[in-house]
This record gives structure tokens, C-alpha cells and sequence, in this order.
């Protein structure tokens, strides 16, 4: 076994670092209000529902026009679309390289946009979509269509097979009903993917069908937006009634669309798992860095073993997740992703955990100042303390490892 990044990943870095240097950075100095204290308050739209403003998202178009072409946003794409067939232990390493960065515009936690960009959606259409489906794609690549993700209802989050929206089929046309929550990215949505029940029983994972609803459809409707710990929102509630959608709307195979849901959270888990990593020893160098040049009493505050063992824990952890992540990501480039699902659950949920204990640890070590809004380790909180419910809480994650290890989920590998 080696334990050293492979080259050509070495190489991806510094050319992502040296690109973000000569055009991000620039671009983010611009526009410093989206980045410093005034984060929350620039990028929000308050009289809208709380929803991102306008001139914030323009400054993060702006970031992925330029990553693209420089060639970077599609890096984790197939050579089809534009990429590199970036693997999920590069992809891994270079998110947590971005995170480790701290906040910027090269890697924004709140939007989760990056210069390297994440698309589950877009794999999910070019793995199981339609020709005609898939003509949706290049837009969805460069933000001209926007893809909402509606599996959560107001009744049912993590047990997903309970859901209450159904979809029920008149000749070459499906009628929907129901309510989602939390929907993701109905702000500027021009689609939502909705997840509904065409038959089957209720609590079984068989009968769940999804289909690509346009949000301007007659009876989709948002009636309002949630404000998050972590704002500005882009979460909506959802209520359909008789939406029509035809049957080509219909995306993968009638009844199987809890594999789709399954083929976006493993890459997405494991991509989160590595930002949290990267935004964990950001918190902790961060502090190491403050605790050597505060003083107190005469001495460093480095000096003091309560300062140096919690941190000193912390850095051990995240060496020991970043391991985890690495070999995790690595399974994912060999194996089917169902295979391996109870290593990404180990990976997404200590990591989850991880980030938000070395959040919350540097704000205590920073003293007051860390509790402003000055230093951006709130930011960071606020951020991932989300990843411990959504795509999964972290509940779900261990049952998922439990399962695996008495062997009520497939056989212990």
C-alpha cells in the first residue's frame, strides 16, 4: 500500500491553486461584502422569503463561467460532458483541499458551489435519463436549468419509503399530488425531481417513481420558503395538486426510483464527508495559529495543556477520518456504490461530526472574538451542523453500519 497522493491529483492542486490565486481571488476581493461579516446579510434576500439574492448569485455564476473555462468545473464529469472522469478519490482530495482553504469564493459552503463543481443530478440523467432528458444537461452545467431535489415530505424525512405523494398514471400522463419539504433550489428551479409513490406498499422501496416536474406546471406550487440555521434559503415547501407531467417525465424505470436517490447520496456523502475533513483542520489550524500569538497571563495561550489536548484530540481524529474518506472514495472508483454503502455512511457521518466539534472548539479557543461573526468558524458550523440530518441523518448512517455489521443490510464484507 502507498500512502502519498498520486501524481497527476499533486499536479490537479497546484494548478487548481495557482488558477484560483490568478482569477477567484480577484474576483472574490471584488466583492469582499459576500465574505466577511457582512456574509449573511449581502448574500440574503430578506423581502424575498430570505432567498439568495440576485447580485450574489451573479458573483457565483461568474466563478463558474471562469472555472469553466480554465477547465475545472467539470473535472469529476465523463469525458462526454466535458470531463475528465475525475475519480471519487480525487474528487475526495480536491474537496478537501478547497475546504481546508477556509471560506472564499473558490469553494463556497452555503451555496456549495466550488471551482471544481459537484453534479449528482447530472450524473443521474446521464447514467438513467432519456435522450431527451438528457438535453437538459449542458444547461443544469452551466446554471441555465436548475434541478430541485424533492424526496422530503412534511411527514417523512430519513424513512423515504413512507413517503405520501403519489403519481397515478392516465394514459400517457401521470397526475401527482403532494407535499415536499425542504426542496432544494426551488428558488430558481425550472424542474423539481420528484419522488412519488406508483404503486407497491407503503414502507416498501419498490413502487417509488421519480419524475422530472417543471415548476412553472399548473397546481406546483411554493408557498413558502424555510428559514435555515444557515441562511440565505433556498429550501421551499412544495404543494402539488393534479400537476400533469406526460409520461416521458418519467426518469429511470417505473417503481425504481429509490435507486436513483441512492445513486445521488453515496457520491454526494462522500464528497461532503471530504469537505468536512478539509473545513475541520482549517478550524483547527486556524486555532493552533491564534493559541501561539494570543497571550494571557505573560505566556501563550499555547501553552496551557487545556488549549493544546482538545486540539490536539481533534487533529488526531481528523487524521484518522481523512484515512477513512481516502479508502472509502477508493472502494467507490472500484466498486459498485451499494457495495460499499455502509463505508460512506462511516466516512459522511464521523466527518459531519467531526467539522462541527472543531468548529464549535475553535470559537471557544478564539474567546469572544470567535463568537463574531469576524472569524468565520459560526459560518462553518452553521453550515455542516446540517449534513447530520440531510441525505440521511446521522441515525441513518449508523443504522446503515449496524445493519451491515449484524447482517440485517447485505452480508459483512
Amino acid at each position: 500500500m502507498e500512502f502519498v497522493v498520486p501524481e497527476e491529483i499533486e499536479a490537479k492542486l497546484e494548478e487548481l491553486d495557482a488558477f484560483i490565486e490568478r482569477e477567484i481571488k480577484p474576483l472574490e476581493r471584488e466583492h469582499i461584502q459576500y465574505f466577511d461579516h457582512r456574509r449573511e446579510w449581502a448574500r440574503t434576500d430578506w423581502e424575498n422569503d430570505g432567498q439568495p439574492s440576485e447580485a450574489w448569485e451573479e458573483v457565483l455564476r461568474e466563478m463558474k463561467r471562469r472555472a469553466d473555462a480554465a477547465g475545472h468545473l467539470r473535472y469529476g464529469l465523463p469525458k462526454a460532458l466535458g470531463g475528465q472522469d475525475g475519480s471519487n478519490l480525487a474528487m475526495a482530495m480536491i474537496r478537501e483541499h478547497l475546504a481546508a482553504k477556509g471560506l472564499g469564493l473558490h469553494n463556497d459552503l452555503q451555496n456549495e458551489s466550488s471551482v471544481v463543481g459537484n453534479f449528482p443530478i447530472v450524473l443521474m440523467l446521464h447514467d438513467f435519463g432519456t435522450p431527451e432528458q438528457k438535453e437538459l444537461i449542458e444547461g443544469m452545467i452551466t446554471g441555465e436549468t436548475r434541478i430541485g431535489f424533492g424526496l422530503t415530505e412534511p411527514g417523512h424525512g430519513s424513512d423515504a419509503t413512507w413517503l405520501e405523494t403519489t403519481a397515478v398514471r392516465d394514459g400517457d400522463t401521470w397526475v401527482i399530488n403532494g407535499e415536499k419539504r425542504f426542496n432544494s433550489g426551488l428558488h430558481n428551479a425550472t424542474h423539481d425531481l420528484v419522488f412519488a409513490r406508483t404503486g407497491g406498499e407503503p414502507g416498501r422501496p419498490k413502487g417509488i417513481s421519480a419524475f422530472l416536474v417543471p415548476t412553472d406546471a399548473p397546481g406546483f406550487e411554493v408557498p413558502f420558503m424555510h428559514w435555515t440555521f444557515n441562511m440565505p434559503t433556498d429550501h421551499a415547501e412544495v404543494r402539488m395538486t393534479d400537476v400533469c407531467v406526460p409520461h416521458s417525465a418519467l426518469v429511470h424505470e417505473e417503481g425504481e426510483g429509490l435507486t436513483l436517490a441512492q445513486h445521488f447520496v453515496h457520491e454526494n456523502r462522500i464528497r461532503q464527508a471530504a469537505s468536512g475533513v478539509g473545513a475541520a483542520q482549517f478550524c483547527i489550524d486556524e486555532s493552533v495559529a491564534y493559541a501561539q500569538e494570543r497571550h494571557t497571563w505573560g505566556e501563550p495561550l499555547s501553552s496551557r495543556q487545556a488549549i493544546q489536548f482538545p486540539l490536539a484530540e481533534l487533529h488526531t481524529e481528523c487524521e484518522m477520518v481523512r484515512g477513512l474518506v481516502y479508502k472509502t472514495a477508493w472502494h467507490l472508483d472500484q466498486q459498485h456504490h451499494m457495495q460499499v454503502s455502509h463505508m460512506v455512511s462511516m466516512a459522511n457521518y464521523r466527518a459531519n461530526r467531526l467539522v462541527c466539534e472543531a468548529a464549535d472548539r475553535a470559537i471557544q479557543v478564539h474567546g469572544g472574538v470567535g463568537y463574531t461573526r469576524h472569524k468565520p468558524f459560526e459560518h462553518i458550523y452553521r453550515h455542516h451542523r446540517r449534513y447530520r440530518i440531510t441525505e440521511g441523518s446521522e441515525e441513518i448512517q449508523i443504522r446503515r453500519v449496524a445493519g451491515t455489521l449484524f447482517g440485517y443490510m447485505g452480508k459483512r464484507r
